[in-house]
């Protein structure tokens, strides 16, 4: 790795990892097919239409140099305020400021340079094709691991995504606590990433390909576990997961008997106690998924269903921005549905979905999931 190192905001110093990471992405890469493994593609299952058609008005060259892999839309957007974590040219943020609408505001935060002149080059062109007076973008220049030294506020927005760039960070823990402390109450850490099946070796880690391709800083799965505990953060939640195959020789021999995954996790910043299992209802009316919301591979919502959750959920439910899309029945109310069992290793969850759906192609990173918002 490189042995530069400059600074950057007060106290956080950008090492070689960084200055590595910043190379790749703002000069190896300079287009979609340059790079050298299946990581970071775009998955099989389609996104919604209404995602589709937000796509639809990103600008043809911030889509040609986004290298993310899939997207990372939660539910229950309009109106808030929605960071994005190595935002890149900015197509994530331009698809979700027209899903959070003029009265919400998207924040990309991302460190290449060359990336950030492409976003930040195309603001007033897309304000324009969406029709907003008011502009409900930015970006900022920083480092995922110093968001308030980067300017950002403590406890301010409402949601963060992350799409495949938490692995890039030589410092999960710091980033997943920066994270907590610029979100609101109730807030939701929603993102994807690429997970391995055991802690990598040091080989693996110093390969500056395999790192600048997602796959070098990958998180042993666990390990996600014990970091989001440690910061604050609800348990993890899994939604979904998807065996990743690397596709070129050369590096998969350097890797050896590591697997890989993408998944994509929920994490909440609410307040931990003794909350016990409750009956819930959802109320169908969350834009997008009015007939069946999954919120996570153990539960699926469907309206008027009375569905037994676990404390953390129950807790979840009630401290968060779904506060609104549910009621919750008194006990004996009803014979509520029972959930799925829990699953907390992602390899155990993609091997249940093959076994449901064996006809499903194997590819890369990350999960696609509707979205849209409370009315």
């Amino acid at each position: 790795m490189a042995e530069q190192k400059s600074a950057c905001a007060k106290d956080f110093v950008d090492g070689a990892i960084h200055v590595d990471v910043k190379d790749y992405y703002g000069k190896v890469l300079q287009k979609t097919s340059d790079l050298k493994t299946n990581v970071c593609m775009t998955p099989a299952r389609p996104a919604p239409a209404f995602v589709r058609e937000a796509l639809k008005k990103v600008h043809p060259e911030v889509n040609a140099r986004y290298y993310g892999c899939g997207l990372v839309v939660p539910e229950c957007l309009e109106g808030c305020r929605i960071l994005d974590l190595g935002s890149g040219s900015g197509r994530d943020c331009y698809m979700l400021s027209q899903l959070v609408g003029e009265k919400g505001h998207v924040t990309g935060i991302d460190m290449t340079e060359d990336q950030l002149e492409v976003a930040k080059a195309y603001v007033d062109h897309h304000m324009k094709e969406f029709g907003f007076k008011k502009v409900n973008v930015n970006f900022v220049q920083g480092f995922i691991e110093a968001l308030t030294e980067a300017g950002l506020e403590k406890n301010s927005f409402d949601i963060i995504i992350s799409n495949c760039v938490v692995n890039l960070s030589p410092d999960k823990k710091r980033v997943l606590a920066e994270a907590y402390s610029v979100l609101q109450d109730g807030g939701e850490l929603y993102f994807s990433d690429v997970y391995s099946s055991g802690r990598l070796t040091e080989e693996i880690k110093n390969h500056k390909v395999l790192w600048g391709e997602c796959i070098g800083g990958a998180l042993w799965w666990k390990d996600l576990l014990q970091l989001a505990e440690e910061v604050g953060f609800s348990p993890p939640r899994l939604v979904t997961a998807k065996f990743i195959s690397v596709g070129n020789k050369e590096l998969q021999d350097v890797l050896g008997d590591f697997k890989f995954i993408s998944a994509t996790y929920r994490l909440f910043k609410v307040p931990k106690g003794n909350a016990k299992p409750c009956l819930v209802k959802y109320k169908g009316n969350i834009a997008g998924v009015e007939e069946s919301f999954p919120f996570d591979c153990r539960y699926t919502f469907k309206p008027n269903e009375v569905v037994e959750v676990d404390g953390e959920l129950a807790t979840i439910l009630t401290q968060s921005r779904f506060k609104g899309a549910f009621s919750f029945p008194p006990p004996g109310d009803s014979c509520p549905v029972k959930p799925k069992a829990g699953i907390e290793d992602p390899f155990e969850l993609d091997r249940l979905l093959h076994k449901e759906n064996p006809g499903s192609a194997t590819g890369g990173c990350c999960g696609t999931q509707p979205t849209s918002c409370c009315k």
